[in-house]
């Protein structure tokens, strides 16, 4: 798994641990016949995918995380989707890479297509 797979795997567990602890989602889960059950599996997987992010992007993560309730923001036109700060060039990740930092919120950015913006 890449690092960007990795860190986007933890995002989507926590999202769903999110959704999954919310009682109005819960209702609307089960409106729609949806099967919810425990949460401990959903956990353990959790714990597993912070432990295949490398330290460094974990740090910067869980810091997000805690912060912002959610810790990485896609760049759509230079912008962070988070913040919604324009980035400079120089905030582009190097080739072959695609996570990088926001300066302004400390969010980890995927550029999930790379642009020539």
């Amino acid at each position: 798994m890449t690092p960007v797979q990795s860190v986007l795997h933890l995002h989507d567990l926590d999202l769903l641990l999110h959704e999954l602890q919310d009682a109005e989602a819960l209702a609307c889960f089960k409106r729609l016949g949806l099967p919810i059950g425990p949460l401990a599996p959903l956990e353990a997987a959790r714990r597993e995918a912070a432990e295949r992010v490398d330290p460094r992007w974990r740090h910067h993560y869980d810091r997000a995380q805690r912060r912002y309730g959610g810790a990485v923001a896609a760049v759509r036109g230079r912008t962070c989707q988070g913040c919604h700060m324009t980035l400079p060039r120089s905030a582009a990740p190097a080739a072959g890479e695609m996570l990088a930092l926001c300066e302004s919120c400390g969010r980890i950015l995927y550029w999930g297509v790379r642009s020539n913006a």
